[in-house]
């Protein structure tokens, strides 16, 4: 009989940082193609506003490449809890607390602590290979984990309510 003080082993192990860096690869290449086609659509309107000579231009770019990336991320990590790269590596990102799907409020936290952990060369990526449950500092900050499941039938699908 289990102790009910006793945390729930979770249903999938947690995800391996090289699985993480693998599918964040792949996301970065879809990542860049929608930053080239949404750099495409807004360029013929701009007249050479895109340089440090007009920095609000240049603020609006950038939040407006930022914002792409949000609706790339944060579309597939509420919908089912991975990205295109996620899935080819059999990752999901799930709430931590409870092992279900994630909202928008904690896929915008994940987004904006993921650029963090890449900011000092990567080292919140690299903090999975010392923490004790091999999480990010984005996986900490919202509340997230990223797990690795058998096979793709058992992580692809969307959970049945």
């Amino acid at each position: 009989m289990t102790d009910p003080q006793s945390p729930a082993k979770p249903a999938y192990p947690p995800a391996p940082l090289w699985r993480r860096l693998a599918s964040a690869l792949y996301d970065s290449l879809v990542v860049l193609a929608l930053w080239f086609l949404g750099t495409a659509l807004v360029l013929p309107f701009t007249h050479e506003a895109f340089s440090s000579a007009h920095p609000v231009a240049e603020l609006l770019y950038r939040l407006y490449l930022l914002a792409i990336g949000f609706a790339f991320f944060g579309g597939f990590w509420v919908r089912n809890g991975q990205t295109l790269g996620m899935l080819a590596w059999r990752v999901k990102v799930v709430d931590a607390a409870n092992g279900g799907p994630i909202g928008w409020k904690q896929a915008g936290l994940r987004y904006l602590a993921a650029i963090l952990s890449w900011l000092p060369l990567g080292l919140g990526f690299w903090w999975a290979l010392v923490d004790r449950d091999r999480r990010t500092w984005h996986d900490r900050l919202s509340g997230t984990d990223l797990r690795l499941a058998r096979s793709f039938s058992e992580i692809s699908n969307r959970s049945q309510t």
